[in-house]
């Protein structure tokens, strides 16, 4: 019988790893970077379930570090088996990974300097350059729902998840079946209907066993169309009182939505033309690879596309990679929007434009989603009334604003209604890549809407897939 072991994003929202043992075979459903405290995280992100060596393929769902960022790691530690994406994830995953090569070798300098003064020993970074290019190289593209073999005795193919650019579900056939499951259903990240730019997330095809997110499970975020409202509200008060917006994104995903929500917003005379900062190398990367796959654009961005020429600011944004152009942002003193990475505000420039701008009552620091818990993010929209940066504490008197209808993943709503079409068919439901009281309210109306065995897995938990 198959079995599943979790191990990532089970209780939690990062880390999202989890394992289909069959026919003696490992395989890992995405293999993503733990986020948060730094010393539970650190130790965390060098653990595996088993020795690297020993699993023998990866299926990877889209190109988020969360689920993407633990490849180097893997590939690092003896895994040389083939990595499965789709071709948008590949080529994101081509600019991300190195950049998160880079970001472990800063944070280990500066854990590194702190640990020479209390006289203890370096630690090493999780992964370097070479490892992330090493994890590149062993992946192996793959087009929406064309079934391929990923080890004897299971394929899979990948479905439209509508969640950030070449994100995917991913459908698991089992060949020997004795009385077990056939079909397997990993959500990935689910995205919104109607979202900008991406094509919504493809119905659910037939399975006997799903992985769910649950990220928003117990919540049902506004309608994208309200969130544009509010961000233009938000962005018109904050000038009237001659302030900056400061806007932390991801930069896949969550930055190109929001640029593409302003130039659509300039273009239509909603929102008077001001200078739009995207201050973030691997944004801009990440955006000349989203200029590649128009494939991936719904109708709405593809008719854009054909009026404007761009959907991603090209005539009224400025793109900056160069540290002193990001450096001469902090002298700016007139309205301005700058959007920046990371989005949750743990590493990256974007502290630096926040401790520039947060003391200041006539700025805005504007979040355009989800806020994990332990981050410098969580800690401003729950209202914290100081922070500490760079080793100096400043007062928040910034107006701090969350807006939740950007967000690139399914609500409550959205959930039940991939789900739901499968209350009969479905024999277990496992809820991860939750905080527990999200997950739980989703399978609270999981239950109402008729699933039976509708579970929510532990880090190490292992279910064995039979009748």
């Amino acid at each position: 019988m198959p079995e599943l072991l979790f191990h990532g994003a089970a209780g939690e929202v990062t880390g999202s790893m989890h394992l289909i043992h069959v026919e003696g075979r490992w395989v890992a459903l995405d293999c993503g970077l733990y986020q948060g405290r730094r010393e539970e995280s650190e130790a965390k992100n060098r653990q595996w379930p088993m020795p690297a060596r020993e699993i023998d393929a990866v299926i990877l769902s889209h190109a988020h570090t969360d689920h993407s960022g633990r490849l180097p790691k893997l590939a690092a530690d003896g895994f040389d088996g083939p990595i499965f994406c789709t071709p948008a994830t590949r080529d994101l995953s081509a600019i991300m990974l190195p950049d998160s090569a880079h970001i472990q070798q800063e944070d280990s300098e500066y854990v590194n300097k702190k640990r020479r003064r209390n006289n203890l020993p370096p630690i090493e970074p999780l992964y370097d350059y070479n490892d992330a290019i090493k994890s590149v190289r062993l992946m192996q593209t793959i087009s929406y729902e064309r079934p391929f073999q990923v080890v004897p005795g299971l394929s899979a193919s990948f479905h439209e998840a509508g969640h950030m650019l070449g994100s995917a579900g991913i459908r698991v056939e089992f060949a020997n079946r004795n009385g077990g499951p056939k079909t397997l259903y990993f959500t990935g990240d689910v995205g919104r209907n109607n979202a900008p730019i991406l094509r919504d997330p493809a119905p659910l095809p037939s399975c006997d066993v799903i992985i769910s997110e649950s990220t928003y499970g117990g919540r049902v975020n506004e309608p994208v169309g309200d969130a544009r409202q509010i961000m233009l509200d938000v962005m018109k008060r904050t000038f009237e009182r001659g302030g900056k917006v400061i806007i932390p994104a991801f930069s896949v995903g969550r930055t190109q939505t929001i640029v593409y929500s302003l130039h659509q917003m300039m273009a239509a005379g909603a929102l008077p033309r001001h200078p739009v900062f995207i201050d973030s190398p691997l944004a801009v990367n990440a955006t000349d690879v989203f200029k590649m796959h128009p494939e991936c654009y719904d109708s709405e961005a593809r008719e854009f596309r054909r009026k404007n020429g761009d959907i991603l600011g090209g005539d009224c944004c400025t793109y900056i990679r160069d540290v002193e152009e990001s450096k001469a942002l902090h002298r700016r003193r007139s309205p301005c929007t700058i959007i920046s990475a990371s989005g949750m505000c743990e590493a990256g420039r974007i502290r630096h434009h926040i401790k520039n701008n947060v003391a200041s009552p006539r700025n805005t620091i504007l979040f355009p989603g989800y806020q994990a818990q332990n981050t410098l993010g969580r800690r401003l929209v729950d209202g914290t009334k100081e922070i500490t940066l760079f080793h100096e504490t400043l007062p928040v008197r910034a107006e701090v604003v969350q807006i939740h209808g950007f967000s690139g993943h399914a609500d409550q709503a959205d959930l039940l209604r991939l789900l739901s079409p499968h209350a009969r068919s479905a024999r277990r439901v496992f809820l991860v890549h939750g905080e527990p009281e999200q997950a739980a309210a989703l399978a609270a109306k999981l239950d109402e809407a008729g699933f039976t065995g509708v579970s929510r897995p532990a880090r190490g938990q292992r279910f064995v897939l039979g009748d």
